[in-house]
C-alpha cells in the first residue's frame, strides 16, 4: 500500500488537522513527520474544539494507530499536557499513541536560546513562536541534540547536563544567564511520564504496515512557503514541510508515496513576519480576520489577512506534486460582494509574471487581480455539493483551470460535517 500525505499550500494554518480527522476513518496509521508544538492543528465536532500542537489528528479514532515519526521535535512538557487535555475529555491516547525513538527532544534551555537569539535580530525578527523548535532542529543538525531513545539511557542525566552547559554558553555570549528554575523539575517529571509510553522504531514499524497491506496517512505541519528551503527564507520555519520531509521524516521511501493531499484557504493568511504579496491592510483584510477568527491556535497572535495567492498556490503544487486539493473556510468570505483573486505578479521590471522570485523578500511585487462574483449565500447551512451556489462553483471552476488540478473537498464550516466531498475529475 501507499502513504497518502497531507500538506499544507500556505504560510500553514490552512485547517489540516480538520481534513486529517475528515480522511482519518479510511486509514489504518496517521503520523506526523515534522514540526513541534509550533504546529496548533484545530478540530471541531460535536460542538466541542481541539487543538493538538505535536500529537497527531487521527488520535480521536481509537482503531487508528498514531504516529509521532522521528521528524519531529517534541517537547516533554506540552505533550503532557497535551495527553492530560485529551485525558480529562475522555480520549486515553496512550493507547494507540507511538513515539519514534529518534524524535528529537525539546529542552527548558532551547526555549532560552529561541528567546535571546530572536530578541538579538531586532528589527529583523523572524516572527518565532517561542517554542525552541529552530534551536532543537540547529542541535539535530549540529549532531549534539538529544532524542527520545536517550531517556532510556542511564546515563540520559549526563547527557542532558552536557547540552545544556552548552545552552548555557551561548546564552551568556548574548549577555544573559541560563536560569531554568522549575522548568526543568518539570521537564524531567514530564519525562519521567514520556518512559512510560509506546517508544517505538518507528521506520520499521510503518513499512511493516506497509508491506502488511495496511494505509497510512502522513500528517504535515505549518505550510510549504514556510519550508525551509523552498519557503520565504529566512522567514520560514526550521523543517522540511514539504513532501519530501514525509520520507525523511518518517523513513518511507519515495517510492511508496501515493496521494498528495494539498490543503489552501480560499483567502490566504500569515502569522509572524515575511513577505506577503496579497496581504490586506485595510477593512477587508479586517474582515475577513474577524469573520475566519485569524488568530494563531498555537500563539494567539492574530493572522495578517489576504486575497488568495495563485502563484503560490502553483509553486507549492508543483514542489509537491499534489493530486488533489482540499479549500478550507470558503465560508468566511460569504459577505462579499466580489472577490479578488491574483493570478499574477507585476515586477519593479515591469515584467508580468507567475512564478516566485528568487527572494520575495527583496523583490517588489505588486499583485494582478480578477474580480469574481460573490456567493453570498450561508454555506454553513449547506450539506451537499449539490446544493452549493453558481457563484461559488464558478469561483472553484477558475481555482482549478488556473491549479491544474481538482478540488475534491470543500469546507464550508468548522464542524467534521460541514466538509463537502466533490467527485475528483481531470482537469
Amino acid at each position: 500500500m501507499a502513504v497518502d500525505i497531507l500538506i499544507g499550500l500556505q504560510w500553514g494554518d490552512e485547517g489540516k488537522g480538520k481534513i486529517v480527522d475528515v480522511l482519518a476513518p479510511t486509514y489504518d496509521i496517521v503520523a506526523r513527520f515534522q514540526g513541534g508544538p509550533n504546529a496548533g492543528h484545530t478540530l471541531e465536532f460535536e460542538g466541542t474544539k481541539h487543538v493538538l500542537h505535536q500529537i497527531p489528528s487521527g488520535i480521536f479514532h481509537p482503531h487508528i494507530q498514531n504516529i509521532i515519526g522521528n521528524g519531529v521535535v517534541l517537547d516533554p512538557i506540552v505533550f503532557r499536557i497535551e495527553m492530560q487535555k485529551l485525558q480529562d475529555r475522555g480520549v486515553d491516547a496512550s493507547q494507540n499513541l507511538f513515539i519514534s525513538k529518534k524524535t528529537s527532544l525539546i529542552l527548558p534551555s532551547h526555549k532560552m536560546l529561541d528567546r535571546v537569539s530572536e530578541e538579538a535580530l531586532g528589527t529583523g525578527k523572524i516572527g518565532s513562536t517561542l517554542k525552541g523548535i529552530g534551536p532543537t532542529y540547529q542541535d539535530k543538525i549540529g549532531r549534539v541534540g538529544l532524542r527520545v531513545g536517550d531517556i532510556l539511557a542511564d546515563d540520559f542525566q549526563d547527557r542532558y547536563n552536557k547540552l545544556v552547559d552548552r545552552h548555557r554558553k551561548t546564552v551568556e555570549f548574548y549577555g544573559q544567564s541560563l536560569d531554568l528554575g522549575e522548568q526543568e523539575q518539570i521537564f524531567f517529571e514530564a519525562v519521567e511520564y514520556l518512559r512510560t509510553l509506546k517508544l517505538v522504531d518507528s521506520e520499521y514499524m510503518i513499512n511493516d504496515a506497509l508491506k502488511n497491506g495496511k494505509r497510512v496517512l502522513a500528517e504535515g505541519a505549518q505550510g510549504s512557503l514556510l519550508d525551509v528551503d523552498f519557503g520565504t527564507y529566512p522567514f520560514v520555519t526550521s523543517s522540511t514541510t514539504l513532501v519530501a520531509g514525509a520520507c525523511t521524516g518518517l523513513g518511507v521511501a519515495p517510492r511508496h508515496i501515493g496521494e498528495v493531499y494539498g490543503i489552501f484557504k480560499a483567502y490566504c493568511t500569515r502569522v509572524g513576519s515575511g513577505p506577503f504579496p496579497t496581504e490586506l491592510l485595510d477593512e477587508v483584510g479586517d474582515q475577513i480576520r474577524k469573520s475566519g477568527n485569524e488568530f494563531g491556535s498555537t500563539t494567539g497572535r492574530p493572522r495578517r489577512c489576504g486575497w488568495v495567492d495563485l502563484p503560490t498556490l502553483k509553486y507549492s503544487i508543483m514542489l509537491n506534486g499534489v493530486t488533489q486539493l482540499n479549500m478550507m473556510k470558503a465560508d468566511v468570505l460569504t459577505e462579499f460582494d466580489t472577490i479578488k483573486v491574483c493570478t499574477h505578479y507585476k515586477l519593479a521590471s515591469g515584467e508580468i509574471t507567475d512564478r516566485l522570485p528568487h527572494s520575495l523578500d527583496t523583490e517588489t511585487m505588486e499583485p494582478i487581480y480578477e474580480e469574481l462574483l460573490g456567493w453570498k449565500v450561508d454555506l454553513n447551512q449547506i450539506d451537499t455539493v449539490e446544493a452549493l451556489p453558481e457563484a461559488f462553483n464558478n469561483y472553484m471552476t477558475f481555482l482549478e483551470q488556473h491549479l491544474e488540478v481538482p478540488i475534491t473537498i470543500a469546507s464550508v464550516g468548522p464542524d467534521r460535517k460541514s466538509t463537502l466531498r466533490r467527485e475528483k475529475v481531470s482537469i
